[in-house]
C-alpha cells in the first residue's frame, strides 16, 4: 500500500496554474512535517516545498519562491501545492513526502513515507 498519494497534475501552457493535493493512505499526516520534491528526467529528485507540522512555518527553494505555495489542511488530512505561473523549467514528476520520525528539512533522506508521484508537464 502507498502511503502517500498526489493528485492534481496534468498538462498546462506556460503562465498556468495547477494545485496538486496530497493524502495519506491508511496513516495520519498531521503531526508529521511534510514535503513537495520533484524529479525532471536525466535529474536528481530536488525540494520543492516544505511545511512544518503545525502549517505555520513554510520554505521554499529559490525557484518555487513567489510561484508556489504549500499549504494543508489537518483536518482533512491533505497537503496542497498551488503552482502558478507555470514555467516549461517546472516540467517533472512531482512527490510528496512525510517526514514521519525524521528530521524533514529540503533533502530527500529527511522523508520516511513517500508517494508514487503526479506527472506535470508545462508546455511552452
Amino acid at each position: 500500500q502507498v502511503p502517500v498519494v498526489e493528485s492534481g497534475g496534468g498538462l498546462v501552457q506556460a503562465g498556468g496554474s495547477l494545485r496538486l493535493s496530497c493524502a495519506p493512505s491508511g496513516r495520519t499526516f498531521s503531526a508529521y512535517d511534510m514535503g513537495w520534491f520533484r524529479q525532471a528526467p536525466g535529474k536528481e529528485r530536488e525540494f520543492v516545498a516544505g511545511i512544518f507540522a503545525s502549517g505555520g512555518l513554510t520554505s521554499y527553494a529559490d525557484s518555487a519562491k513567489g510561484r508556489f505555495t504549500i499549504s494543508r489542511d489537518n483536518a482533512k488530512n491533505t497537503v496542497y501545492l498551488q503552482m502558478n505561473s507555470l514555467k516549461p523549467e517546472d516540467t517533472a514528476v512531482y512527490y510528496c513526502a512525510g517526514a514521519g520520525s525524521l528530521y524533514g528539512g529540503d533533502s530527500p533522506q529527511g522523508y520516511a513515507y513517500w508517494g508514487q508521484g503526479t506527472q506535470v508537464t508545462v508546455s511552452s
